[in-house]
C-alpha cells in the first residue's frame, strides 16, 4: 500500500479509535468497524484507501441498517497495523490503546507469522 496523506491517516485512525473494535475470532486478529448505512460514503472512502480489506453489507435486521468493514490477515498486518501502532496511544485514548494492545498481545504469534510471510514475499 502506498503512503496515505497525513490527513487521511488521521481521519482513519480517529474513526477506529472512536468506533472500531480491536479483537479477533480466536484464530486471527481483526479490526472491525460497524456503522449505520448513512455512513456509506465513509466506507467507500475507506475502501478506496484500503482496497484489500473487506466491506460487508448493507445488513438490515433488528431495526438496524449497517455496513461492517473488516481488516484481517495480510491487509491488517501490512496496511492497517502500522498506522495504528504508530498512533493509538494512551495519550490519545487510553481505552482504545488498551483494547488495541490486548489484541496485538493475544495474537502476537499470528501477527509475527504474517509479517514474516510478507517479508519473504517482498
Amino acid at each position: 500500500m502506498s503512503a496515505l496523506p497525513e490527513f487521511d491517516e488521521g481521519v482513519f485512525v480517529g474513526i477506529l479509535i472512536g468506533e472500531g473494535h480491536f479483537g479477533g475470532d480466536g484464530r486471527q486478529p481483526q479490526v472491525t468497524l460497524r456503522m449505520h448505512t448513512r455512513h456509506e460514503s465513509l466506507f467507500a472512502w475507506i475502501m478506496q484507501r484500503f482496497p484489500t480489506t473487506k466491506l460487508y453489507g448493507p445488513y438490515h435486521h433488528g431495526g438496524r441498517s449497517y455496513y461492517q468493514w473488516m481488516a484481517r490477515g495480510r491487509a491488517l498486518v501490512a496496511d492497517v497495523l502500522p498506522l495504528l501502532e504508530a498512533r493509538v496511544t494512551p495519550a490519545i485514548d487510553a481505552h482504545a490503546a488498551e483494547r488495541f494492545t490486548d489484541m496485538c498481545e493475544k495474537y502476537a504469534d499470528v501477527i509475527a507469522r504474517e509479517r514474516s510471510r510478507i517479508e519473504r514475499l517482498g
